[in-house]
């Protein structure tokens, strides 16, 4: 084999494991780093944390927005799925729910234009057994977050908002 074939085969296998690394690696690496650390080292799983209001030099959501309030859940399905809930926002403000796998991928999206009296779900893995008549979401993953973001561009709605949030739930069934 000539040195040029050796390059170009070279070459062509540092873009193939380059191309892995970033498709498929970095996501997973990415949403371990972050599970952890909304989990309080996986102290706080299955239930919502609530953040504070945003200020500027507020930085564990990247580029945060300070007219919203922020809350996660990390979920864990190994033990079965969880039932997720998100309490309606005082004056009909704005909700909206996310959930995203370890891979970084959205696989649920809720909000309050959609459900104005409240978001209520069920999110499992495929095969875990859910009740009948409940809206389901099914998680690819047995380990992601689920985001709660609020409207709440004022001290004084934040704290309305703040109240309303306190009753989400992210619990098992």
């Amino acid at each position: 084999m000539n040195r040029s074939v050796k390059y170009a085969l070279a070459f062509a296998v540092a873009v193939a494991a380059g191309h892995v690394g970033t498709i498929i690696a970095a996501p997973r690496a990415i949403m371990h780093v972050a599970l952890n650390k909304m989990s309080d080292g996986g102290k706080r799983l299955n239930q919502f944390s609530f953040g504070p209001r945003t200020t500027s030099h507020s930085r564990t959501v990247v580029r945060p927005s300070p007219d919203l309030a922020y809350s996660n859940c990390v979920y864990d399905l190994s033990q079965g799925p969880i039932r997720v809930s998100a309490a309606p926002s005082p004056d009909n403000g704005y909700v909206s729910l996310s959930v995203f796998d370890a891979r970084t991928d959205n696989v649920g999206v809720f909000d309050s234009l959609q459900f104005p009296q409240g978001i209520s779900f069920v999110l499992a893995k495929a095969g875990q057994k859910t009740p009948p008549g409940v809206s389901v979401v099914i998680s690819p993953s047995t380990r992601g977050v689920i985001l709660d973001r609020r409207l709440a561009p004022s001290a004084e709605l934040f704290a309305k908002v703040d109240q309303a949030r306190r009753a989400d739930s992210c619990a098992p069934l």
